[in-house]
């Protein structure tokens, strides 16, 4: 199933203004949430195709919500790319443990972020 509506959790008003702009460019609706707790009231308002996933952000941290998430049986199946400037190897293994199903570092390659959603559609 192609991915139409992403969900973009990020803290940055630049970030989510990025990536939101060049989800749409390709035909994407685009919600987004600034933190856990929005993250999961758009969840429960309406489910996604996809969750883009900040880790750095005040409150529970992105590997934190992504754990919540994948863990919740209502939204398991929901596939999360980690968008993060957390650029370490230890930091993707750790995104990937805790349900991720991609890992794109920040500043994002659109191109890369692109193949990255289409190879989960």
């Amino acid at each position: 199933m192609p991915i139409q509506k992403v969900l973009i959790v990020d803290d940055s008003k630049t970030e989510l203004m990025f990536l939101s702009d060049l989800l749409m460019r390709h035909g994407m609706v685009v919600r987004t949430a600034q933190n856990s707790d929005e993250a999961m009231q758009r969840l429960a308002e309406e489910r996604p195709d996809l969750i883009l996933m900040d880790v750095v952000m005040p409150g529970q941290n992105g590997f934190q919500l992504t754990r919540s998430i994948t863990r919740n049986p209502d939204y398991a199946d929901i596939p999360i790319i980690m968008c993060t400037s957390k650029n370490q190897e230890t930091d993707r293994v750790w995104g990937m443990r805790q349900g991720a199903r991609g890992y794109v570092t920040k500043p994002v390659d659109p191109a890369e972020l692109k193949a990255k959603i289409e190879a989960l559609g």
